[in-house]
């Protein structure tokens, strides 16, 4: 039997791509497509706004009426909104996987409080290959130790409204973790001016913003003499979507509980 999942934010870049990949997916049923009030796609058949073609689903702004215990919401929308619809998922018994990302401290605290009261994947990236790198990270920060300068450079197009990028900080604690520094008391976000030397437990994070990039991360490490790079490229936001649709099919069955994309690939 399918899956069913339900997208939100289905008239967005995102939305559309999540509805168009699991139409075509032989294991997933796109059972719901929620918009917010307003959009004038509201009535429109999700897959005609996704450009496969009449699926026979109507974007609503309706989550509730859709959300159940055998569907998985899928949410990459704005932090309010994704919250908003974690609240639903835990009311409905839904599962969900969330890839928003810019949420602010009081907003994480929530979600660290509500998604383990049902089924749920947030992710501040979903691509498979980012999750693999913040293994290899992890694994080269403990490695070099401490001798090496460690920076964290992100490209995203210009229309990503959160910078630094949800993965380039995911990837900065990361490092943090591996070298038992605070995170963000360790970070240095950007530099500019007469900043002097740099501090040797820094762990520089910056972000660049530029065309339709989808988005492109590098984590350096640097001593003397000798130089690491680590780089993740997204060639479109497919991996993105292809990411968070393993998720949903790998929430079927378990548990509540708060997981990680880790945990989807058998990393954690």
């Amino acid at each position: 039997m399918a899956t069913g999942v339900i997208v939100c934010g289905a008239a967005g870049r995102m939305g559309r791509l999540l509805v168009a990949l699991g139409h075509a997916h032989g294991e997933i049923e796109v059972a719901g497509a929620v918009e917010q009030p307003g959009a004038p796609q509201i009535g429109h058949d999700a897959g005609e706004v996704a450009g496969v073609g009449c699926i026979g689903l109507p974007i609503t702004t309706d989550l509730a009426a859709v959300a159940r215990r055998d569907r998985v919401i899928l949410d990459f929308t704005s932090p309010a909104a994704a919250l908003a619809d974690l609240r639903t998922a835990v009311a409905a018994g839904a599962a969900v996987v969330i890839g928003t990302t810019g949420f602010d401290p009081a907003q994480e605290e929530e979600i660290r409080a509500l998604a383990p009261r049902t089924r749920a994947i947030v992710a501040p990236n979903m691509s498979l290959g980012v999750n693999v790198l913040l293994g290899l990270v992890r694994q080269a920060a403990r490695a070099l130790g401490p001798a090496f300068d460690i920076e964290v450079v992100e490209l995203h197009h210009r229309y990503k409204k959160d910078a630094p990028s949800g993965t380039a900080l995911a990837l900065a604690r990361a490092a943090a973790d591996a070298l038992g520094r605070p995170f963000p008391a360790s970070a240095v976000f950007a530099r500019h001016g007469q900043v002097g030397e740099r501090g040797r437990d820094e762990i520089g994070v910056q972000a660049l913003r530029a065309g339709d990039a989808a988005g492109e991360h590098t984590v350096l490490f640097g001593s003397t003499g000798e130089r690491v790079e680590l780089t993740h490229r997204a060639q479109s936001r497919e991996c993105f979507a292809a990411g968070a649709l393993r998720a949903a099919l790998w929430l079927v069955g378990r548990p509540n509980g708060l997981y990680s994309m880790a945990d989807v690939l058998g990393l954690a």
